[in-house]
């Protein structure tokens, strides 16, 4: 009980409602905060003028399926991925994959991409492609590329930088 000039009165509890506004607030400042500390987390760690974004899609299905790609950068494996059936299915779909994020100084690189699955006539099958590229400030788009030949019958694997 509270007393107020000598008259004593009952606390209100607040409503159900009320509370419930609350916490909707509370969560949504939750999740803004979260993303600014996303954003601020990618910035200090990949800063614009050092990075290099490397992406990963395909226009396949006869003569290739993609089991796994391994990434060097100057002959340092900076990413493995072994792809899970789901995964294929929505690069098929015409999705494009991040395969790495990371810093790179400036000057020439050398990225090298092994790409290992199934063949023609369900044999296993390891690849590789690779690409000099000159790194300069800014942040440098590359593509990992596997597409269907079919003058050849067989998959053809590009890395090809973004503009």
């Amino acid at each position: 009980m509270m007393v107020l000039a000598g008259v004593a009165t009952a606390a209100e509890p607040p409503s159900a409602a009320s509370l419930d506004e609350d916490i909707q607030s509370l969560k949504q400042d939750v999740i803004a905060l979260n993303r600014d500390l996303f954003i601020l987390e990618e910035e200090l760690l990949y800063p614009a003028n050092t990075q290099l974004a490397v992406y990963v899609s395909l226009d396949v299905g006869e003569f290739f399926e993609l089991d796994s790609v391994q990434l060097k950068v100057d002959d340092k494996v900076v990413s493995n991925y072994l792809y899970t059936r789901r995964e294929v299915d929505a690069l098929h779909r015409g999705g494009i994959q991040r395969l790495y994020m990371g810093n790179l100084k400036a000057g020439e690189h050398e990225l090298v991409a092994i790409y290992t699955g199934i063949g023609p006539k369900g044999r296993d099958y390891r690849r590789g492609a690779s690409l000099v590229v000159n790194k300069a400030l800014g942040t440098k788009y590359v593509e990992l590329k596997i597409v269907d030949n079919p003058s050849s019958e067989q998959p053809d694997f590009s890395i090809r930088e973004w503009e």
